[in-house]
């Protein structure tokens, strides 16, 4: 069991939560993940280490909560515990030595990128992250990224920051020369979105694929993604790739696959909750 020291909201459906994992919080590197199991019978879920405390035992994980599984796990509160975490998983980020790098982060994708700013940042390199969320309300983990380097943020409304994109603002980054690598982990459609405004300029980008993991093993083929006219497995192979090879248009679909299932396990559960607040007490 894992107990859950302590939780934190970080925007209207994100949230934080550290919890006791002392042997993963002494190894863990930027990049890598671990398998949650809330409970018997529950799904398991694959989540970047956003942070780790080797001194508390702690590690950091950022949930969105967009379906059932999700929202169970949100829905704990410190002291309570989670059945069962497995890692860390995956291979490390690969990080350059010295130079300056651009982590790019949208929306619960900057939790990710916080991880690769800390293990650049102790190497030296100089770190500029892009950060985004549509309002003011949706940008985390934005003063752990000012401690590391500079931090330039985008609001799709215009309500803090920059008015605009990540893309725009990492546009005119890279317009200025110096970035030896750029790091970019989000929705799917914004990584496609920076990889196709470095690919022209020659400048390694790495993605993360950790949206389209399932049970992180490699065993079901569910995060199955071509990279360079191979196939791959996001999860026992990545779950970071040269996003310069990586084919868009079938991960898109592979993203899709499930989501039928997803809505149809949610429903489920918002009836039964439903149900259960007619029964009488």
């Amino acid at each position: 069991m894992h107990t859950i020291v302590s939780k934190q909201c970080l925007s209207p459906n994100v949230t934080r939560l550290d919890v006791q994992a002392p042997r993963i919080a002494q190894i863990r590197q930027p990049g890598q993940f671990v398998i949650v199991h809330h409970s018997e019978g529950a799904e398991r879920i694959p989540l970047t280490i956003a942070d780790a405390d080797p001194a508390a035992g702690t590690i950091a994980l950022v949930i969105q909560s967009v379906g059932k599984s999700t929202r169970d796990l949100v829905a704990l509160e410190p002291g309570q515990a989670i059945a069962d975490i497995v890692g860390p998983l995956g291979h490390p980020t690969e990080m350059i030595e010295s130079g300056r790098a651009l982590c790019i982060g949208g929306g619960v994708g900057t939790a990710v990128v916080h991880p690769i700013a800390q293990g650049l940042h102790k190497r030296g390199v100089k770190v500029t992250s892009i950060i985004g969320g549509r309002s003011k309300e949706w940008v985390i983990f934005e003063a752990e990224l000012r401690r590391l380097g500079e931090v330039i943020v985008c609001t799709d409304d215009g309500s803090y920051g920059r008015k605009g994109f990540v893309t725009d603002a990492a546009k005119d980054v890279l317009a200025g020369g110096g970035i030896g690598i750029v790091y970019a982990v989000g929705p799917v459609p914004m990584m496609r979105a920076v990889v196709n405004l470095t690919k022209p300029l020659g400048v390694r980008t790495i993605v993360s694929l950790n949206p389209v993991m399932i049970d992180g093993t490699g065993m079901c083929g569910g995060c199955r993604v071509s990279v360079g006219g191979e196939t791959r497995f996001a999860c026992v192979d990545g779950p970071e790739f040269d996003g310069h090879g990586v084919n868009f248009d079938e991960l898109m679909d592979r993203l899709s696959a499930y989501r039928e299932y997803e809505q149809k396990s949610l429903a489920c559960a918002e009836e039964n909750c439903r149900l259960k607040q007619t029964l009488p007490s």
